[in-house]
């Protein structure tokens, strides 16, 4: 299982690591464009992210426009439908326009409130459809 946690909130990076860590393999990315560059990297080594974790407010290119950069990044590679990388999007904002834009805009698949539990998180990937099993590391 890989995963990739684009956050600018350090201690939110972190926590969100930590929790995934036990499941796979984790990168974190400091901002949009460096997730976007990320996941570009990852698709063209053949070894694309399961699960993708996603703050919307961030500097450089915020949530939003990196999921809308990713979903075009899979377009052009020919991936879509069930194929495409499940996205959590995670807020501070507990916002009915975020949460439309993220949805209807940007495909997203989740949306999280902070602050982020692990619990909350873990079922929430669960629910997508994504199996997790603890690694043997």
């Amino acid at each position: 299982m890989k995963f990739l946690v684009i956050d600018d909130d350090f201690d939110s990076r972190r926590l969100v690591q930590k929790i995934l860590h036990p499941y796979g393999y984790v990168e974190v990315a400091a901002d949009g464009e460096e997730g976007v560059e990320a996941f570009r990297a990852a698709l063209k080594d053949g070894e694309p992210y399961d699960v993708i974790t996603l703050d919307i407010m961030m500097p450089n290119m915020d949530g939003q426009d990196a999921l809308r950069e990713i979903r075009e990044v899979e377009k052009e590679m020919g991936i879509a439908g069930d194929k495409a990388t499940k996205v959590i999007m995670i807020s501070g904002l507990d916002d009915n326009k975020e949460v439309h834009d993220a949805f209807f805009l940007g495909d997203a698949i989740s949306y999280i409130v902070k602050p982020i539990r692990k619990q909350t998180l873990l079922d929430e990937i669960q629910s997508l459809g994504v199996t997790l099993e603890k690694s043997a590391e």
